[in-house]
């Protein structure tokens, strides 16, 4: 499925993934392939992004850290998660 994490400032993360970790402000979820189309408010926590594949941009790399195998975390304040048609976008602060 394809992944876009934005912040105000520019475009973090842009590619294929696996699967996506969210905290959600009733608590955190995830998201796989196929998943049903879900809009959902962010709390501070951490975007979990895992895939075999994942390509980190080096300007944005440093925002990003390495989790296990093949996953990175990015630290959020907040924001607004929306998948539909194996399109997930991230809107973070």
């Amino acid at each position: 499925m394809q992944l876009e994490i934005v912040s105000p400032e520019a475009t973090l993360f842009s590619g294929e993934v696996e699967s996506v970790t969210a905290p959600g402000v009733s608590g955190s979820f995830q998201l796989l392939n196929n998943h049903a189309p879900i809009v959902s408010s962010l709390q501070a926590g951490e975007v979990v992004i895992k895939g075999n594949s994942i390509k980190l941009d080096a300007e944005h790399k440093d925002l990003f850290e390495a989790v296990e195998k093949g996953g990175y975390a990015l630290t959020i304040k907040s924001g607004t998660l929306e998948m539909n048609d194996n399109k997930i976008i991230v809107l973070a602060d």
